[in-house]
């Protein structure tokens, strides 16, 4: 491959040490670079979370899912990111290279990435062989090998391997007459040595050739052994085809075999000039994707040299590009284990949100909205509201016209049968995004039947991600006026991720609101013009959201400088944009008090003297994946906050379509800040706390201490109308800032 040859000018050993960060003492204003680089940022963040896969005070199965999600997370690193990389040095090869933010060329991201990369499939493994198998075993459960199987066993697996296995296998050896199979991106293969048993007519034994073996993706990762004497076994899939590979290439002798993988290139090119419709170019981009080159090349430790090295040449890799694993192949697919086994003794507890309490008055969730306003912090509120107001657009005959926003949703979503049914009776509009990473496919299926059900479908603005998260009712009420009722969120309209991710979501009637939002998909859905004032009090991307999330920022400077109260809570995914940074730095040396909750990558280097002395950053990874967006601003006194789908990234505020919105109600403002953000503020259990460099270190706190998530479960589990909330500041007093936290580096 073109791209792998030009590569190679710049290959170095996969050893190379890489250039050591920087001391958390080290004035960084000095530095080259006032940011952290954001791959290696990400990378620290998939540490965080392997991390709880290490932690011996989770349950182990949610350990061994941590560790697939470890997996699963650089997957997709490797097929966008690393591969988006390795494409620039391509595009480059011969020219000057523009540096990025952190001031490195393509070549030098690649260069460090490269020993990170292999540091970390090195540390899943050893938290595979060292401590998780070792504990499931101890836990009487077993990834049990062919040769170690019982002939009772061995005879049930023979069986499967018959009857469901065999049938779907299609064995190749490669001569001149077979060329390699195309393997899919992410496919599970086996590689066998194979020599013919016959001798040619001078008695010489032919050359040695390879077998490939593609494991269809409709077959199950593990076959589930009979449970004996309280023994759970399971024999990976792959295992129980090797075991039958000799008979799948009859007449040859099998010299060995090993699983293996490979990871391509999946970025989505579309040409607008050559595009009939936006759902028609996705879907045939879809194709091309299996098709990218490779990145990487998973393959079993044991293999022999000569295996490994024919697969590397055959997908023009360089040596880097080849990771040789003790753990099984596809790390991600244990999580198969985590759902086969129903027991809850190795998992978290089960939790279910508290659900909605209307009014004593109220007839129903309509009559609740005309009298305030209602704010939910999901998964400990249920999302189970957010699905009942949906489905009352479509059940109560007074709604006539529904419009809303759909970026990724479930195989069996609640939302999409509300949607489908409802357009049998209403007006119904629906802005889908196709180009919702790794769910297109399911996004074009859902479009397409949304439009058979006589649903009005749209995808929004042309070379714009609809990211928002909006649905707007028409209501003609009992006093026959017509109102609007509305729902805005941070997370995606998906029932089954919303019981374990994070989110917000604000149900309301008030017309500034709901009229904002309408003229939000006119935006969506006609390209509708209009000044930076129409969407008032709505901030939205990309026509006014980073001025005035700046505008914010640069408003609590001004009263730093006047002596006025001036603090910032802002909690997101990921913060990379370089602007906002600067705002904040500069905010920062003027006194604002700056408190930053990231889950994810941050480029922002807190606790620099004469930098950003006064901004701290949190990272917390725990039971539910972090996702709300929330803004607190201290405006001299007269708060404002602000929740929304957006995180503080150039392609959240430049190149999508995103919605904010202000908490208006007073309850709903002292929920967020007293409640929420200042409990997050005080988790000393599963918080890390950023350094200079942009490593991290786990928080530190006395007596009593706090885990967010579980202060959250708690208080829900405790309380079913909502009503009489224990607030933070009953919890115990905050962490020091990170700065002043112990000079202890994270492990890296």
């Amino acid at each position: 491959m073109a791209q792998q040859k030009k590569v190679a000018k710049k290959q170095v050993s996969v050893r190379k040490s890489v250039e050591q960060p920087i001391s958390p003492a080290a004035d960084v204003s000095k530095t080259p670079s006032r940011y952290i680089n954001r791959d290696e940022s990400w990378l620290l963040f998939n540490r965080r979370v392997l991390e709880e896969a290490d932690d011996a005070t989770n349950p182990l199965l949610e350990r061994l899912k941590f560790l697939a999600i470890t997996a699963s997370n650089l997957d997709e690193f490797l097929e966008i990111r690393v591969a988006g990389i390795l494409q620039q040095m391509e595009e480059d090869l011969g020219l000057p290279q523009k540096p990025d933010e952190g001031g490195l060329t393509s070549d030098a991201r690649m260069d460090r990435l490269r020993d990170w990369l292999h540091r970390f499939a090195t540390d899943q493994d050893q938290c595979w062989t060292e401590r998780l198998a070792p504990a499931l075993e101890a836990a009487n459960i077993h990834l049990v090998k062919w040769k170690d199987m019982t002939e009772e066993d061995r005879l049930f697996a023979a069986r499967f391997f018959h009857d469901q296995v065999d049938p779907l296998l299609t064995p190749v050896t490669l001569d001149p007459s077979h060329p390699f199979p195309r393997v899919l991106n992410k496919a599970l293969c086996l590689a066998l040595l194979l020599r013919h048993k016959r001798k040619n007519r001078v008695g010489v034994r032919s050359p040695k050739v390879l077998g490939v073996i593609t494991i269809p993706r409709s077959l199950p990762d593990l076959v589930v052994l009979p449970e004996r004497d309280g023994q759970r076994n399971y024999l990976l899939l792959d295992e129980l085809i090797e075991a039958h590979s000799e008979r799948m290439f009859r007449g040859y002798e099998v010299l060995g075999r090993a699983a293996f993988r490979v990871t391509r290139n999946s970025n989505l090119y579309m040409q607008e000039e050559e595009a009939r419709s936006v759902l028609e170019s996705v879907a045939a981009e879809l194709h091309n994707r299996r098709k990218g080159d490779v990145v990487r090349m998973e393959i079993d430790a044991t293999a022999a040299d000569v295996i490994a090295e024919r697969l590397r040449i055959n997908f023009e890799l360089e040596e880097w590009q080849v990771f040789r694993t003790q753990a099984p192949v596809n790390i991600n697919r244990l999580m198969n284990l985590y759902k086969e086994i129903k027991t809850s003794d190795f998992k978290f507890p089960e939790f279910h949100g508290r659900r909605l309490q209307l009014g004593p008055k109220a007839r129903d969730v309509f009559d609740e909205l005309r009298k305030r306003d209602i704010l939910l912090h999901h998964p400990y509120d249920s999302y189970n509201t957010v699905e009942a107001f949906i489905a009352a657009g479509t059940n109560d005959p007074r709604v006539i016209s529904m419009k809303q926003t759909l970026y990724r949703t479930s195989a069996d979503s609640s939302m999409f049968r509300a949607l489908t049914e409802a357009a049998q009776s209403k007006d119904v509009t629906v802005v889908v995004e196709l180009m919702a990473r790794f769910d297109e496919a399911s996004n074009i299926r859902w479009a397409r039947e949304l439009e058979d059900a006589g649903v009005q479908v749209f995808h929004g603005i042309y070379g714009l991600k609809t990211h928002c998260k909006l649905a707007l009712l028409w209501r003609r009420d009992p006093d026959g006026v017509v109102r609007s009722y509305a729902h805005l969120g941070t997370g995606n309209y998906n029932p089954v991720t919303a019981r374990f991710y994070t989110d917000i979501s604000l149900l309301t009637a008030r017309p500034e609101l709901t009229e904002a939002m309408q003229r939000v998909f006119r935006y969506l859905t006609a390209n509708w013009e209009a000044s930076h004032e129409t969407y008032r009090p709505l901030l939205v991307a990309p026509v006014t959201l980073a001025d005035d999330m700046l505008a914010l920022i640069a408003r609590e400077e001004a009263h730093a400088r006047k002596g006025h109260k001036a603090h910032i809570i802002a909690k997101m995914n990921a913060l990379l944009d370089t602007k906002t940074i600067e705002a904040l730095y500069s905010a920062s040396q003027a006194g604002v008090e700056i408190d930053l909750i990231v889950r994810g990558m941050c480029a922002l280097r807190p606790g620099v003297p004469g930098l950003s002395e006064r901004i701290r950053v949190r990272s917390i990874i725990g039971r539910f994946l972090e996702h709300s967006r929330i803004f607190w601003f201290a405006n001299g006194g007269h708060e404002e906050v602000y929740a929304g789908s957006a995180d503080w990234m150039p392609r959240n505020l430049y190149e999508r379509c995103e919605v904010v919105f202000p908490i208006v109600d007073e309850n709903g403002k002292h929920r967020l800040r007293k409640e929420i953000l200042e409990t997050y503020l005080k988790d000393d259990v599963k918080a890390r706390l950023m350094q200079p460099d942009g490593t991290y270190i786990r928080a530190t706190g006395s007596g009593k201490r706090i885990s967010a998530q579980d202060w959250f479960m708690e208080h829900a589990t405790a309380s079913d109308s909502g009503e009489n909330r224990q607030e933070a500041s009953d919890l115990p007093t905050a962490l020091p800032a990170a700065t002043e936290a112990s000079p202890k580096r994270a492990r890296s």
